[in-house]
């Protein structure tokens, strides 16, 4: 029976499917934009409330986006240690003082997700203005991927996946695997409501140093934990979509996050948190127009082809360009 049964495992070894890990995952995107919408005033709620399902289904769109656009990548993280030591004083919070001083094509390359949230802020107070269903929608959707992104501690990483601590997997472990355990079980998001961003830029670069910070946490508490499971009880096997996946176990995902203090619950309530406040701020700059009209609008043709699209390249594609996470 032993023997079966370790025969059973290494076959189980040999077909495993390591699935890619995009940022908060889908699950984490999700669930922050769909928490998010419930932090607006009714001003806003009027036009997020009936609309929830798009908001909630398009969370990871931007993530789909990088089989196709060889920019999208560096708009979802920054590798800040590049620049430097905290609080990496080196790097000025501008982007053109930035360009000026490393050029375009190096800060690109180390990531940009505290300016490009900045663009998007631009995208969606412009569709405010103009009161464009369809712009309002998707802007909102994907502004919110690159808020919730710049939560995540190995976002601010050159070793965001802990490539070069012997820790790979830490990334999808730490942001996908943890909240998919434990988020509807047993945390809290009883948040409060949306508040106005009077200084967008520097919001961005707190939460990239709260990032930062932690990154050493995270991969410090993980590597102590390894040392006290064995391999067979550190990582699990499970049926997912006819595929045996492994990954991290239950019981280590549990201590790992007992060890962080809830880290990870704490920076996803904060992400829906910052979500729900730049929409609100986009809305507040763009002198808070009626969307009442708005509210019986539909997605044109156009639209629903270009969501039909994403998604088509997405399931066929298995690789994307750039650094993978």
């Amino acid at each position: 029976m032993k023997e079966i049964l370790k025969t059973i495992l290494l076959i189980s070894f040999l077909v495993m499917i390591y699935l890619p890990s995009f940022c908060w995952g889908f699950f984490g995107h999700a669930k922050i934009n769909n928490y998010a919408c419930f932090l607006l005033p009714p001003e806003m709620m009027i036009l997020y409330k009936p609309n929830i399902n798009f908001i909630t289904e398009h969370s990871a769109d931007p993530d789909k986006r990088r089989n196709l656009v060889k920019e999208e990548g560096p708009r979802h993280y920054i590798d800040i240690d590049r620049y430097g030591k905290y609080p990496y004083t080196e790097v000025p919070r501008k982007w053109k003082d930035a360009v000026a001083k490393f050029t375009e094509d190096t800060l690109i390359m180390h990531g940009i997700v505290p300016w490009h949230i900045q663009v998007m802020l631009g995208r969606l107070t412009v569709a405010f203005k103009e009161k464009n269903f369809s712009k309002i929608m998707k802007n909102s959707a994907e502004i919110a991927h690159y808020i919730a992104d710049s939560h995540v501690p190995l976002h601010t990483s050159s070793n965001h996946n802990g490539q070069l601590t012997n820790q790979k997997g830490i990334h999808g472990f730490w942001e996908s695997r943890v909240p998919e355990l434990l988020a509807n079980k047993e945390w809290d998001f009883i948040i409060g409501k949306a508040e106005y961003i009077k200084e967008p830029l520097q919001y961005c670069w707190d939460r990239v140093l709260e990032s930062a910070k932690a990154t050493d946490t995270v991969l410090n508490f993980e590597k102590e934990l390894t040392n006290q499971f064995s391999a067979d009880n550190k990582y699990s096997f499970e049926l997912r979509n006819g595929k045996t996946i492994r990954q991290y176990s239950s019981a280590f995902t549990i201590a790992f996050d007992k060890k962080l203090n809830g880290m990870v619950e704490k920076r996803m309530r904060l992400s829906i948190k910052s979500v729900a406040s730049f929409w609100y701020t986009a809305w507040v700059n763009a002198g808070q127009p009626n969307l009442q009209s708005l509210v019986s609008q539909k997605f044109s043709e156009a639209d629903t082809k270009e969501f039909e699209e994403l998604n088509s390249n997405w399931n066929n594609t298995n690789k994307m360009i750039g650094r993978e996470e």
